[in-house]
């Protein structure tokens, strides 16, 4: 199993990047975060990822730990090869996916390419409550929990919902409540679009 890669950059595809290391190239197929990372010419690590089937071998590469778990929990599904993996973690960050999973929002996960209807509720119908808060932040997201906030704050059902959603993840009550205050603050009009926004750590 190669499970990291470390060398320079030789060449960078629309899907894949080319690694040499010590003389050897290596090309991986990269996620949307490992990609942004990645510079011609520099010296790039990667936690990989090695499928060998009948028809081949490929390597996919992650930009930390946490999202290599991220994308084997996605291939777990059932119709979920490493491919479509990738091409989610490319397509949406890993707070973006779970906001997606946790709203049961089939609609942005069918946004994916070649992620159908059928397939995206698999995705959440399986996932649902598979994806800690602690995950999302190490693969990439953040959150600002603020100063918590006090136990008799009253809310209003929507905000309540989305107070759920965040405990559902792993945060505390009052950081979630906190969240969603901020949420409020800068904008946020939505359920999904308070819950995106405490996620990525914009509140």
């Amino acid at each position: 199993m190669i499970a990291y890669v470390r060398g320079r950059v030789l060449a960078l595809t629309s899907e894949t990047a080319i690694i040499d290391v010590n003389g050897l190239g290596y090309e991986i197929y990269c996620s949307g975060g490992a990609f942004r990372k990645l510079t011609v010419g520099e010296i790039a690590e990667l936690f990989t990822y090695l499928q060998i089937k009948e028809d081949g071998v490929a390597l996919f590469g992650f930009e930390s730990v946490k999202e290599k778990e991220l994308f084997l929990k996605i291939t777990g599904v059932s119709g979920v090869g490493p491919k479509l993996g990738i091409a989610v973690l490319s397509h949406l960050s890993a707070d973006e996916f779970a906001t997606a999973v946790l709203t049961a929002d089939v609609k942005r996960l069918s946004a994916v390419k070649g992620l159908g209807k059928k397939t995206a509720e698999k995705i959440v119908l399986e996932l649902h409550g598979k994806i800690s808060a602690e995950e999302i932040l190490s693969a990439g997201g953040d959150l600002s929990a603020g100063v918590p906030a006090t136990p008799t704050q009253k809310l209003s059902a929507a905000d309540e919902d989305a107070v759920s959603a965040l405990t559902g993840l792993g945060f505390t009550r009052s950081e979630s409540v906190n969240a969603v205050k901020k949420a409020r603050e800068s904008g946020a009009k939505t359920v999904e679009e308070v819950i995106m926004k405490a996620l990525q750590g914009g509140v």
